[in-house]
């Protein structure tokens, strides 16, 4: 019974640590690290369903993730600078014009 309380509590933790870790990144990172966060989950469940190395898939899901969300704020900055729309890179987001 004490371990499912500790487990549960470090849970919890885990949750609380995930849900506030975001609050001062920037859209850049943030896209980074949720592009990790998905590849990681992604790679890990493909090497299980596979029958592979479930931590060598998730470390390479996870810089694939990281390297794809790098790309895809890019390409939103450049966008945002071809249509002339402002981009924040700050954590306010994008700011479009008027939509």
């Amino acid at each position: 019974m004490k371990t499912k309380t500790s487990t549960l509590g470090a849970a919890a933790a885990i949750c609380l640590l995930g849900l506030t870790s975001c609050s001062d990144m920037d859209n850049t990172q943030q896209r980074m690290l949720s592009g990790g966060a998905i590849g990681a989950g992604v790679g890990a469940v493909g090497t299980v369903m596979t029958g592979g190395c479930v931590a060598c898939g998730a470390a390479i899901g996870a810089g694939v993730g990281a390297v794809g969300g790098y790309v895809y704020d890019q390409v939103e900055k450049n966008n945002a600078s071809k249509t002339g729309s402002s981009y924040s890179s700050s954590n306010s987001g994008y700011q479009g014009s008027g939509q």
